[in-house]
């Protein structure tokens, strides 16, 4: 019951954030949220690889990587019912119906069963671990979800440290106002340990970070 609610509550959250915002999401966001165009170049997918999307939005990266990667398959998961509809209107007019699948729900959820495949060889998290209550959870039902030789790929903000006091706590209040909490002791944890399978890119002003690893 408790879990059920707390579902129902974190939706009901995100519709409320982008019942208005998410027409113009994807125009504003450009302007801040940086790195996800290098990680989708960087992908390098096999012609028969599959992606899942946690977090998918708008669908705008989805659309981006089966325009970049044409024989990938994709797939999305979002907990907000009206930033999907948004999502599959956009799929509609790319003509992507038959490639990218979208599915409401939350991320520590997740479950390949839901889309009908048994693993997904990509799980990506672009600037939604920061949304995320329980992103801890969320990573490791997509690490979980990963087939064998799988790769996890997370784009999010950094600890942006590298701007002055000032500049930093305007823009911490800043994402606040959005429900948004950089995960800097993920960031703090990554550079801590050496990762032989992972890589991990920190942009201009430790502002955001990439990080990909392998499940093997």
């Amino acid at each position: 019951m408790r879990a059920a609610l707390f579902a129902e509550t974190h939706a009901g959250l995100m519709d409320r954030i982008y019942q208005r915002q998410r027409h113009v999401y994807d125009f504003t966001r450009k302007y801040y949220l940086f790195g996800r165009d290098r990680l989708i170049r960087n992908l390098a997918l096999g012609p028969s690889a599959n992606l899942l999307e946690v977090g998918c939005g708008t669908a705008r990266n989805l659309i981006a990587i089966a325009r970049v990667y044409p024989q990938t398959r994709l797939y999305g998961l979002d907990a907000s019912a009206a930033m999907l509809e948004t999502a599959r209107a956009a799929v509609r007019r790319a003509g992507l119906e038959h490639r990218i699948t979208l599915a409401q729900g939350l991320a520590e959820h997740l479950s390949p069963a839901q889309f009908g495949v048994e693993t997904f060889e990509n799980v990506l998290f672009s600037y939604s671990l920061s949304m995320i209550p329980d992103w801890r959870a969320a990573l490791a039902a997509g690490f979980a979800a990963l087939s064998a030789a799988g790769r996890l790929h997370v784009v999010d903000f950094g600890d942006l440290s590298g701007f002055g006091g000032l500049a930093k706590r305007v823009m911490r209040t800043w994402l606040r106002l959005f429900h948004v909490s950089p995960r800097v002791e993920f960031l703090a944890e990554l550079e801590g340990v050496t990762c032989n399978r992972g890589s991990l890119t920190l942009l201009t002003g430790r502002y955001a970070f990439i990080f990909t690893t392998s499940k093997l």
